[in-house]
């Protein structure tokens, strides 16, 4: 098939962008600032963060790492925290001081966040107290030099603060003791940088901003190298995406996904900033109740999210009662929409759930259905601005409209590669720059792109991946065990969960003592929620497990 572009998209829509547009991503958050400065940028907790005042304390943070710390343009700083205002406060503090951001998942175990440091190099940390412990397990295996911590009552005036931070620790018991010495708090970090002199830093294009971990395709986390130019041509698709529907400096983006997660990041935080948008941060999704209780609060125009936490709203007595009359669109990515879930929405709320498809390595977003799209139609969309699909067989020749292939991807937002790894970046890169994603997908003739199947064995539970071999890697470390084979199963809730099919060494092995084992080293949505035990695994005749006989075994016993 021809590789297809931009053309069969709405009229009136740009089929390209012209990402010299903004220099950077301080660019764009100088000029988002000059424009915006008294308006609200952040809400959280019933505190607001104007554009001016995020100026400010990012300004200060920045002082206080490179002048206190002595980071230099280049150097990873980790922020390991779920969406407070001390997060955007780090973020662009960090990309004003020209830091390469390592977004670090707070409930990562510490062979989990070892690795990523490890892996990534970050020399500071900005933590939670909340996840401190996990960090003082194993900081002395790593490079961090400067640990800042924060509170989650800390960006409150005296003394709602203090009374935060009190039953935060004291009532509700959510902060395990820690030692970090040498640990600097947020506010005296931004107390001293308040006193230091601050230059932004010159950053381009090819500089990079953020180390992103991911499987990939497969394997153990790596960090995908997104690039200013990356972070600022999908920025800049987003709003190609949606010129006609969003006013500048009118809208509200509810922020539920953790901003730690690609899909926040760019479609909330960094977007919002281009567009002047407030961001409701909701820190914890979980309580839907609360979530609810927040969402009643504003005049929501723009709601992301994957389908586990549309499901859970919808399932959630009160979000029926809500006010949609501002609701522009519900946005959804990170895992398939399914039809029974969008037609509720569409019940509810009066809008059509819009799916989107992108990869940690696009920045995410590459093809987006439109954002005026009327019904659910099964879809992830069409190619947005400036992004080029194939579709290719097993000879990487393209296919006929209609006919499955892996889907490859060509655009300014596809990443420069994988941070130290040129041997895998090779692997995902063709010769003329396409990526190959690894989803196998199909084309009808307007254009539209459908998600069939996967080529890799990742599994994808409520929009994060998960592997198969860190899985069994980490199960497989149990003596009792001889050998383990991980598989994703489908799930009403979160799409797919994990299922293990253990062989025993040990004849005593019980389920509770491997679900431990997972407790102890996987986070939480990693673990496997069935465990089987087998007499052998099915193997190829070199050996490898053969994932694709453990999900027929699976079906055929349901």
């Amino acid at each position: 098939m021809e590789k297809i572009w931009l053309d069969s998209y709405e009229e009136g829509v740009p089929h390209e962008i012209d990402v010299n547009e903004f220099s950077s991503l301080n660019d764009v958050f100088r000029k988002g600032v000059e424009k915006f400065g008294p308006k609200v940028a952040f809400i959280n907790l019933g505190k607001t963060l104007t554009f001016d005042e995020l100026d400010e304390m990012s300004r200060n943070f920045a002082a206080y790492l490179t002048t206190e710390v002595g980071l230099k343009k280049g150097d990873r700083l980790a922020i390991m925290m779920p969406n407070l205002l001390q997060y955007p406060i780090a973020l662009y503090g960090a990309i004003r001081a020209g830091l390469i951001i390592v977004n670090t998942n707070p409930l990562y175990t510490e062979r989990e966040l070892k690795h990523q440091l490890n892996d990534s190099g970050a020399t500071a940390i900005i933590i939670l107290e909340n996840f401190a412990t996990t960090l003082e397990g194993v900081i002395k295996d790593t490079p961090i030099k400067q640990v800042i911590t924060t509170r989650i009552g800390d960006c409150f005036s005296f003394p709602k603060s203090l009374i935060i931070n009190l039953v935060v620790k004291y009532v509700k018991k959510m902060v395990p003791a820690f030692s970090l010495p040498g640990a600097i708090s947020f506010k005296d970090a931004l107390n001293k940088g308040s006193k230091l002199s601050f230059t932004d830093a010159e950053t381009g294009h090819d500089d990079i901003a953020f180390l992103q971990y991911t499987g990939g395709t497969t394997g153990v986390a790596k960090g995908a190298m997104l690039t200013h130019r990356n972070m600022v041509a999908n920025l800049l698709q987003a709003s190609s995406w949606a010129a006609q529907d969003f006013v500048e400096g009118e809208e509200v983006f509810v922020t539920a996904l953790p901003l730690y997660h690609i899909f926040s990041l760019t479609a909330n935080a960094m977007f919002a900033m281009k567009i002047g948008a407030k961001t409701l941060l909701i820190t914890n999704p979980r309580d839907l109740p609360t979530f609810i209780k927040e969402l009643s609060t504003e005049k929501f125009s723009f709601l992301t999210g994957v389908n586990t936490l549309f499901n859970a709203l919808l399932n959630t007595p009160g979000f029926d009662q809500l006010d949609f009359s501002h609701l522009k669109l519900g946005f959804g990515g990170g895992m398939a929409v399914t039809q029974s879930v969008a037609k509720e929405w569409k019940k509810v709320t009066g809008k059509t759930l819009v799916e989107a498809y992108g990869l940690t390595e696009t920045s995410p977003a590459a093809v987006i259905n439109p954002a005026n799209l009327k019904e659910y139609n099964g879809m992830i969309g069409l190619p947005i601005a400036s992004t080029e699909i194939s579709i290719r067989d097993e000879d990487e020749n393209e296919v006929a409209i209609g006919e499955r292939g892996e889907l490859w991807i060509r655009g300014p937002q596809v990443m420069k590669g994988y941070w130290q790894r040129p041997d895998e970046t090779a692997e995902v890169f063709d010769a003329d720059g396409f990526l190959r994603t690894g989803d196998v997908a199909v084309v009808n003739e307007q254009g539209f792109v459908k998600i069939v199947d996967r080529l890799k064995d990742m599994i994808l539970v409520s929009g994060f991946n998960v592997y198969p071999n860190e899985i069994e890697d980490v199960i497989s470390t149990n003596p009792k065990i001889l050998e383990v084979g991980a598989i994703g199963i489908p799930h009403e809730i979160s799409g797919e969960v994990v299922k293990i099919y253990v062989v025993k060494k040990d004849p005593s092995l019980t389920k509770e003592e491997v679900y431990e084992c997972c407790k102890d080293n996987l986070t939480g949505y990693k673990r496997p929620k069935e465990i089987e035990f087998i007499d052998e695994l099915p193997k190829s005749n070199v050996g490898k497990i053969l994932r694709r006989e453990l999900r027929e075994l699976h079906h055929a016993a349901k």
